[in-house]
């Protein structure tokens, strides 16, 4: 078992570890510092069931159930702590999971909770090639970076993190557009967090879509926050995992920001996912 670096900003393969087996605490450890350092792991052809995707993902903590999706109803009853992400439908026509074929934006997973999920890791079930590709961007690095007029301007702020949209931009249902950025509802965030592990800075953004900038008039909290996202989502702070089928990807939430790329919808994919559930308040 060894670590392969996918990119020099973040991003690495685990190699040689059968993860449909037990682990032992010495393989744990290595997953966990490997994890630390590079913040998105990628495991490539493994043979996993729903069961086992629960058992290695307990390894790491404890599981968080699935956020609210658009259609109101659990994917998988038997198995509540997996979400799908897929753009199949049955044959009644209803969608089998969530999120379908579109982009889904840059973003972080459920930061308008309050205690949002500390990971999540995905599973490919089914996949188009050479499609549909999964983009992640370091939120540590991004930060120390960022220029010291924007770090001033930023220190102390607090971020609003809209609940009532997903990645894809589909409105959850139960709620109602909001065209006022400041009305906006979710959670109250620091912009700048610290990781616990690390002690590193880094900043934490969740999406750009209806967000807002607490105390700044809303023309100041857009040009600012555009001018963060430009910095954050530059190229050099980001790797690409090209999917195929067999691969799962584990990433930290609160560290990295994610999107992905839109596919063909006349072909499927169908990819099982669960989060670890977040272990202390988010502070700066």
């Amino acid at each position: 078992m060894k670590l392969l670096n996918s990119s020099k900003s973040l991003g690495g393969e685990i190699v040689g570890l059968d993860i449909s087996k037990n682990l032992t605490q010495d393989q744990v450890n290595f997953i966990n510092e490997s994890w630390n350092e590079r913040l998105v792991l990628v495991f490539k052809k493994q043979n996993l069931n729903d069961p086992k995707l629960i058992n290695f993902s307990k390894y790491f903590g404890e599981l968080d159930p699935p956020g609210p999706n658009p259609y109101g109803i659990t994917f998988l009853p038997e198995f509540p702590e997996i979400n799908v992400i897929s753009n199949v439908k049955n044959e009644q026509g209803t969608p089998i999971g969530n999120l379908g074929d579109g982009e889904a934006v840059w973003h972080s997973d459920m930061t308008y909770l309050d205690l949002p999920p500390k990971a999540g890791i995905l599973y490919a079930l089914e996949v188009p090639e050479n499609q549909g590709n999964t983009h992640f961007a370091n939120m540590n690095l991004a930060y120390s970076e960022l220029p010291a007029a924007i770090k001033e301007k930023i220190d102390g702020k607090i971020l609003i993190h809209d609940s009532a949209h997903n990645s894809a931009g589909m409105l959850r249902k139960g709620y109602s557009e909001v065209n006022d950025p400041t009305e906006t509802p979710g959670a109250r965030h620091p912009i700048v967090i610290t990781d616990k592990s690390t002690h590193k800075k880094l900043l934490f953004l969740g999406r750009r879509p209806h967000a807002y900038i607490i105390g700044l008039e809303v023309e100041e909290s857009e040009n600012l926050l555009d001018e963060i996202w430009e910095h954050a989502t530059q190229e050099k702070y980001t790797w690409t995992q090209q999917w195929e089928k067999g691969d799962l990807l584990m990433w930290k939430n609160l560290n990295v920001l994610h999107k992905r790329d839109a596919f063909d919808p006349n072909t499927r994919r169908i990819m099982h996912r669960t989060q670890l559930k977040g272990e202390i308040a988010i502070t700066s």
